[in-house]
């Protein structure tokens, strides 16, 4: 009888054993999913880095345009905050 006993304590370790690997698997499957979707979004910040300083460098290169072609349109945002505070 003890046998039985044992011989069903050794299956149950080896499905503990069993469900472990598996579950190991799985975090190992989500942390190289988790790091290659990092590496994507750091690239893509990369070139949206890239984009938005050469955006910023043509609108200061429009702004300075605008203004050496008609200094009376100088940007004043005082006037901004009054059309702001009229709606």
């Amino acid at each position: 009888m003890l046998v039985y006993v044992l011989i069903g304590v050794c299956l149950v370790l080896v499905g503990i054993a069993g469900l472990q690997f598996t579950y190991l698997f799985y975090v190992d499957r989500m942390y190289r999913e988790r790091r290659r979707y990092l590496a994507d979004l750091e690239k893509r910040y990369s070139r949206l880095s890239t984009r938005l300083e050469a955006a910023e460098a043509r609108l200061a290169e429009t702004s300075e345009l605008l203004e050496t072609l008609h200094p009376e349109l100088k940007t004043d945002d005082d006037a901004w905050a009054d059309v702001i505070e009229e709606r």
